[in-house]
């Protein structure tokens, strides 16, 4: 079985090359607001819909009238950024027809168009562009040149497209691959149902705890003293520029650490079940902001808006949704069989004899049913429920 995987390098390109990497987000950037601009003038002016077919046919003339910005670039990188545009507007209008909070496309600015994608390796880029070099890898970017990779592990299956991310002050490159042979892992016979916690990142069904690293807290005095600093230097000047990247930096640092410990706690799963369940967690509506409630004279009512956004803070510093889909990726790659369970009533159901009740959660930490008076951890309770839902659908779907 061969599955897709993305690679990411760090680069290290020389001044000149750095210079030409900004310079090429920055075109890029005002590629796709120039687009966005076009559209919205479009549908305002006359009720005309432009789409990526009619932008894409005037790229040529662009790059013509402009062959010293715009024409330095790949002609394939300037479509795929014209495209990522009209994904943002098919998802404005999937959000309307939902009934969603639609959230109109914006307008990018400075510092907030990081990433340039290459649709195809060999047009305008091509990955290890000097094979036979006896000691580094490159990557040949149009208009930039060839650009050292720090290349710290083999790349396996084809390599489809090539992106260029930049963070803070770093610069990396992003393959993505198809046909990378999948690593099934032997098969150990064991089963478990994880819950999923904010004092604890994963409690198992076995009673086994991965800590939460809590990443961004223990950054937050570094975070707040820097973001104190920015929010003293004047717009637009040089001080302030290098304020912007300090916290970039910062925020990037903690990005890693917490992939890392999500690989880490994944890979650990993996290894040892042949079988996950997991609840079917959706991350961005727990961490809604809470809604504001007036209260008929003009003012509004409490509702908890700053417990709940610590609380967001806290599920969003354990980083549930990176965990999850790495354990995904993983246990696709491994052969393994991951299962998600719908996560209602799991932390209030005795795993003993099946009251469920809210009053059977003392604590965060300790469950006692009030039926049957059995006693646990109540996460550890949880994940016992977890599993058996997820041997029931699995079991069901055997049946069926």
């Amino acid at each position: 079985m061969a599955v897709r995987r993305s690679f990411t390098f760090l680069l290290r390109p020389t001044s000149k090359q750095a210079a030409a990497l900004t310079q090429c987000l920055e075109d890029h950037r005002q590629l796709y607001n120039a687009a966005l601009e076009h559209r919205r003038t479009a549908y305002r002016a006359a009720k005309v819909t432009i789409r990526y077919g009619d932008q894409s046919a005037e790229l040529k003339g662009i790059r013509a009238d402009d062959s010293a910005g715009q024409g330095r670039w790949s002609f394939s990188s300037q479509q795929a950024t014209l495209r990522r545009l009209d994904k943002a507007f098919k998802a404005f209008f999937a959000r309307v027809k939902a009934g969603r909070t639609p959230g109109f496309p914006r307008f990018k600015g400075r510092g907030w168009f990081d990433t340039v994608e290459w649709p195809k390796d060999g047009d305008g880029c091509r990955w290890d562009s000097q094979p036979h070099h006896p000691t580094a890898t490159f990557v040949r970017l149009q208009g930039v040149g060839h650009v050292r990779v720090h290349q710290h592990r083999r790349v396996l299956g084809t390599v489809k497209t090539i992106s260029i991310k930049r963070e803070g002050r770093r610069w990396f490159v992003v393959l993505s691959c198809d046909d990378v042979p999948a690593q099934p892992l032997p098969a150990t016979g064991a089963v478990v149902g994880i819950d999923m916690g904010v004092a604890r990142l994963v409690t198992t069904s076995n009673g086994d705890h991965i800590a939460n690293q809590r990443h961004l807290a223990a950054s937050a005095g570094r975070l707040a003293a820097a973001q104190r600093d920015l929010a003293r230097r004047k717009r637009g000047s040089e001080r302030r520029r290098k304020a912007v990247v300090r916290v970039a930096a910062l925020h990037a640092k903690v990005r890693r650490q917490r992939l890392d410990g999500a690989h880490k706690a994944a890979l650990a799963l993996v290894r040892t079940y042949d079988v996950i369940v997991h609840e079917a967690l959706k991350v961005t509506n727990m961490t809604r902001r809470a809604a504001p409630e007036p209260d008929g004279e003009g003012g509004w009512l409490p509702n908890g808006a700053a417990a709940k956004s610590g609380l967001n803070k806290s599920i969003l510093d354990a980083g549930w949704g990176v965990f999850l889909t790495i354990l995904s990726h993983k246990a696709e790659s491994a052969g393994r069989k991951l299962i998600a369970v719908n996560p209602a009533n799991t932390s209030r159901t005795c795993a003993e004899c099946g009251h469920c009740a809210k009053e059977n959660r003392t604590t965060q930490a300790e469950f006692r049913c009030v039926a049957c008076g059995h006693t646990a951890h109540a996460d550890i309770n949880a994940a016992v429920n977890i599993l058996r839902a997820g041997l029931a659908l699995r079991n069901a779907a055997k049946a069926a």
